[in-house]
């Protein structure tokens, strides 16, 4: 698995992870669970979504058009 996207917190990793379900990539998240060792590990920054290597190209895309508003240049594949 490819880490495409390092969220703040456990609710963006959501988010982003059914975001690239809706566009048909399937996405898990991983390091959701550590924010609840608040107080021994930081709070925040944990938490990535990760895809399969063959999805990794348009997962970014996705995800760069969630960040910024855009839509990717040219044409991507799930």
């Amino acid at each position: 698995m490819k880490r495409v996207f390092s969220a703040s917190h456990s609710i963006e990793a959501h988010l982003v992870k059914g975001l690239l379900e809706a566009n048909g990539i399937a996405a898990m998240v991983a390091g959701d669970f550590l924010q609840g060792g608040v107080g021994e590990l930081p709070a925040f920054g944990c938490c990535e979504v990760r895809v399969a290597p063959e999805h990794e190209r348009a997962a970014r895309a996705i995800i760069h058009e969630y960040e910024t508003g855009e839509a990717p240049d040219g044409e991507f594949e799930a």
